[in-house]
């Protein structure tokens, strides 16, 4: 039954789903190769083990919705030939997914849109703070807001696509997961609060954070957020913010139904809400 479901998913998977998604980033917050280190992953000659800082790129109905402005956009933009964005999901405001913020004025100068962007309070407020002439036009500034900040609280939509936010716990702090019909991105946490699984029941895709083989304090490990994605039902689960403990030779290695991100993967999934229970 889950084999003849996952086929079903791999084959709508290839142009059949109204929305697409692109891992930009499916590295750590030091980026693979890490500066320094000479380690066989970091030398490695597999271009899937290059893993800019985590980020992903939302496209529906001619939108494109950006998940996290990580160190790296500006090389993920190129690479991926995006041409603009038109709204910005924070996860949360650690530096590896906020810091590339200021490259998104290259779309600005183009197309002089006030982009909306969405994250917790916690979130904004420290996005605020860090970047002010983002989100306000001081006396003498030159060019006006890039982004127009709105506060989450709850399911909201944005381009025709509804969209849940799913609290995360990130070792001692939290981060902010997203669902978007079947598909559930939930990068930087180490646990799944019980009130968070009940928001993800029914969700086939999800890009969780999968750090290392090892155990770490802040995030899943491997084996971890396989058994946290399994709780919630997953079908096709997909391990993103990966260090150099992890080759990507080493998928060999995962269970059937579960591999690693890298970027520039990309792949289709459905929009539509499915029910919040499991079969």
């Amino acid at each position: 039954m889950g084999e003849n479901r996952l086929a079903g998913q791999k084959k709508l998977c290839y142009g059949a789903y109204a929305m697409e998604i692109t891992i930009l980033g499916s590295g750590t917050s030091t980026g693979i190769p890490m500066v320094g280190c000479t380690c066989p992953v970091c030398r490695s000659s597999d271009p899937r083990d290059r893993r800019s800082r985590a980020s992903l790129l939302i496209a529906h109905n001619g939108h494109k919705i950006l998940v996290d402005t990580s160190t790296d956009l500006r090389t993920q933009m190129l690479r991926q030939q995006v041409d603009r964005i038109d709204g910005v999901l924070f996860t949360h405001a650690h530096a590896d997914h906020i810091n590339g913020i200021d490259d998104l004025r290259g779309f600005h100068f183009l197309h002089r849109r006030l982009v909306p962007c969405f994250g917790t309070e916690a979130t904004l407020a420290r996005l605020q703070a860090g970047f002010r002439y983002v989100f306000v036009r001081d006396e003498g500034a030159t060019h006006p807001p890039l982004l127009e900040p709105v506060e989450i609280d709850g399911p909201f939509e944005l381009f025709g696509l509804r969209i849940i936010p799913v609290p995360l716990e990130h070792g001692t702090g939290s981060s902010c997961g997203y669902r978007i019909g079947t598909f559930a991105y939930l990068t930087d946490c180490s646990a799944i609060p019980p009130a968070s699984e009940h928001l993800l029941h029914g969700v086939h895709t999800v890009v969780i954070d999968g750090l290392r083989w090892s155990p770490h304090p802040f995030h899943f490990n491997i084996d971890a957020a396989i058994a946290a994605a399994r709780t919630i039902g997953a079908i096709r689960i997909i391990l993103t913010h990966l260090t150099h403990e992890v080759s990507h030779a080493d998928g060999a290695r995962l269970p059937a139904g579960v591999e690693f991100a890298w970027d520039g993967m990309h792949f289709g999934v459905d929009p539509e809400q499915a029910p919040l229970s499991r079969d």
